[in-house]
């Protein structure tokens, strides 16, 4: 009987140690920032500026033209008549519509080429983390968005950027 205790008990011991010998490797990366910082992305976001720059500045255009037209019923509402104070404001909930209108198709129209963005440059993102993982001899990397705190030596966000933009 004394004999099967030692035996459980080594067993015990020695399934102890493996585990303690097994421990787990984690890094961590905000995917986001090495992704938005890369140098395709900044060539993406020239790009935008260029494709864009236009419907950026009639947004602009329309927004500006709201707050004169809203300064303007602010200054002489007062000493409006009636029918004219109406025609002013009518123009200025037009304007706010335009801006409106335009504003939500631009930032869709942007938003969508944002994601295009991601949805390509994905497979180039997931081979640097899986060479991340192998060169870092670890056995999970995990967003910094899912980690309340990590070590600083874990972040390998910079390691990552370097990776993409080679």
């Amino acid at each position: 009987m004394t004999r099967l205790f030692t035996l459980v008990g080594a067993a015990l011991l020695l399934a102890c140690s493996v585990q303690a010998s097994a421990e787990t490797r984690i890094g961590v990366v905000d995917l986001r920032q090495a992704l938005f910082s890369s140098d395709d992305a900044q060539s993406f976001s020239q790009q935008l500026e260029k494709d864009f720059g236009d419907e950026e500045a009639k947004v602009r255009q329309v927004q500006q033209e709201a707050q004169k037209l809203q300064e303007r019923l602010q200054k002489d509402g007062a000493m409006m008549n009636e029918a004219e104070r109406k025609e002013l404001s009518g123009q200025f909930q037009r304007k706010v519509q335009e801006f409106n209108q335009l504003k939500q198709r631009l930032d869709a129209t942007v938003n969508q080429r944002k994601q295009q963005f991601v949805e390509n440059a994905r497979p180039e993102v997931d081979a640097a983390i899986k060479e991340l993982l192998e060169e870092n001899n670890l056995d999970l990397i995990l967003p910094s968005e899912a980690v309340v705190y990590a070590k600083p030596d874990m972040n390998l966000t910079e390691a990552l950027l370097n990776k993409l933009n080679e």
